[in-house]
């Protein structure tokens, strides 16, 4: 089988690595005060050759800053926008672990006023990611509908914005902002870091979206119409745009459970994403019948190694796993690549570093068996 031209490659991750102990330290310091935004930049930035080293060595042809950057997945790049702020949650969250299930109230999202992009977010990151390495460096970014979903309307100004159609059109040209910038600065490999559409597999969260005034069904139109707004400007021929559709990651923890069926026909043909990835680490995901929808041309990145925990999976098994899955599509249309990122956050790992190489090193070594590349 002929390598792939272009991401997503047949052994790929999702972005988030297990920082160094002097990196988490030196982002709580930043967060309590105690050095300077340029001092925390330093520490970061003089790690993170290292880790793109450790993806080149073990043969990824994409790498990642490990997200050594961030915080978290998701604040430091939504509240960078204007009027975009973090607030107290009212609404408990269900994550559910090996032991059962746990209620947070983590802090959400509030819009409170005209959202503006004064300035590049993660392109100066990007910039010195791609003066590490010769390999394809790829850039994550959450997903817009992560703006809405906890909230909804009653998190979204009213006087700034009178109707939600015009939140969602000045969502969509913020990220274009950020996207065109980057495309300038040469990525051509960019994930977005989607919950809701999996949240909306999930009976009781499809409940909550009902609760907050909207019909899961259309709330699913309305999110694939909101991504392809966000994306409709990306370099057509230049710029591979993928989507991780994850259920929630922390600690070994999760919120969303079940199969993609509700959400497999508009996922694969409504949004204009050239590839998929999806966390078929258990049964929580249920089968991959649904991937029967997806179109040629078109590429899914089977999660299959787990990050909720830091059991090695067995080789046989997780090709055993990619066989069941080219029987639904083309072994051709399939890659392989851990279910999640290792540190959504700079608290939270499931596991240690050494069982995190262990993890990555086995993702690379079954691609290389199944495609004869790694």
């Amino acid at each position: 089988m002929t390598a792939k031209a272009k991401p997503p490659f047949r052994a790929d991750q999702v972005g988030s690595l297990i920082r160094p102990d002097n990196v988490r330290q030196a982002r709580k310091d930043f967060e309590a005060g105690k050095i300077s935004e340029a001092e925390l930049r330093k520490v970061q930035q003089q790690e993170i050759p290292a880790v793109v080293k450790l993806q080149e060595d073990m043969g990824f042809r994409a790498v990642t800053d490990g997200e050594y950057n961030r915080g978290g997945w998701q604040r430091d790049f939504l509240v960078a926008f204007e009027n975009a702020k973090m607030v107290a949650s009212t609404v408990p969250v269900r994550f559910h672990n090996n032991e059962g299930v746990v209620l947070q109230q983590p802090p959400t999202l509030a819009v409170v006023g005209k959202l503006a992009r004064k300035k590049p977010i993660f392109v100066d990151d990007f910039k010195y990611l791609a003066s590490l390495t010769k390999a394809v460096p790829k850039v994550t970014i959450p997903s817009p509908t992560i703006m809405h979903f906890r909230g909804g309307r009653e998190a979204i100004d009213k006087v700034a914005y009178p109707t939600i159609e015009e939140f969602y059109d000045d969502l969509a040209r913020v990220y274009r902002e950020e996207i065109a910038d980057l495309a300038a600065a040469g990525c051509r490999y960019l994930q977005i870091d989607e919950t809701n559409l999996a949240y909306l597999c999930d009976p009781t969260l499809r409940e909550h979206a009902r609760s907050i005034g909207e019909d899961p069904d259309q709330l699913l139109a309305t999110y694939a119409k909101l991504l392809n707004d966000t994306i409709r400007d990306a370099p057509k021929f230049g710029m591979t745009v993928c989507v991780h559709l994850c259920r929630g990651n922390y600690g070994g923890a999760w919120v969303a459970e079940g199969g993609y069926e509700p959400v497999a026909k508009a996922l694969f043909n409504d949004m204009n994403f050239d590839g998929y990835f999806l966390e078929y680490d258990s049964d929580r995901a249920g089968g991959f019948e649904p991937l029967r929808h997806l179109p040629k041309g078109k590429t899914v990145v089977l999660g299959l190694v787990t990050t909720k925990s830091g059991k090695l999976e067995t080789k046989d098994v997780i090709r055993q796993r990619i066989e069941e899955a080219a029987k639904v599509v083309p072994l051709d249309q399939l890659c392989l690549s851990p279910q999640c990122g290792f540190a959504s956050g700079i608290e939270g790992m499931a596991m240690t570093v050494a069982e995190e190489h262990a993890k990555l090193r086995l993702v690379t070594d079954v691609a290389k068996e199944v495609w004869g590349e790694g």
